[in-house]
């Protein structure tokens, strides 16, 4: 049996059902009929195990593990759903949910609306190909690092990185 959990998207029970003795169903993914021995039913539809697959890595999912997702109309496993949405879906900042057609900010494994990915100190925005410092799970920006005025009496500088 695999099953989903609901996380703020939209996440169903993945049902492997035996296909001999029911009635012939019709493939959410390709419309075919379903024929095989067995079958999938998720978000209260049924599914040819080969049409079930991650929009993403595109792996069938059935086969790799006991959860999916759906966000956005599309259906993820439980590593691209992490990927693209966190932990939570939720933002890392304000701790509201980002949706799934909204572009994203990461840094050290958290995800940021755009409008929230900022420096801690002076509340400017961080855009892609800006040097940022995340100290412990706060955003700076460049000239508002903690230790930048120290940086000049020879302490070891902070790792630095940039947004990509």
């Amino acid at each position: 049996m695999v099953h989903s959990r609901v996380e703020s998207a939209s996440a169903s029970s993945v049902a492997v059902a035996g296909g001999g003795g029911t009635p012939t169903r019709a493939c959410a993914g390709c419309g075919g009929r379903i024929a095989d021995r067995f079958l999938l039913f998720s978000m209260e539809r049924y599914w040819h195990t080969r049409c079930l697959k991650c929009s993403c890595c595109h792996a069938q999912l059935g086969e790799i593990g006991t959860s999916c997702y759906s966000k956005g109309g599309m259906i993820l496993c439980k590593n691209d759903y992490i990927r693209l949405f966190g932990h939570s879906g939720a933002c890392s900042a304000c701790g509201q949910s980002i949706p799934a057609s909204e572009m994203v900010m990461r840094a050290q494994g958290n995800v940021y609306h755009l409008k929230c990915f900022a420096c801690a100190t002076c509340r400017n925005r961080l855009v892609p190909g800006d040097r940022f410092h995340y100290v412990n799970g706060t955003i700076f920006c460049e000239q508002d690092r903690p230790g930048s005025a120290l940086l000049s009496s020879h302490l070891t500088p902070l790792p630095d990185q940039k947004v990509c």
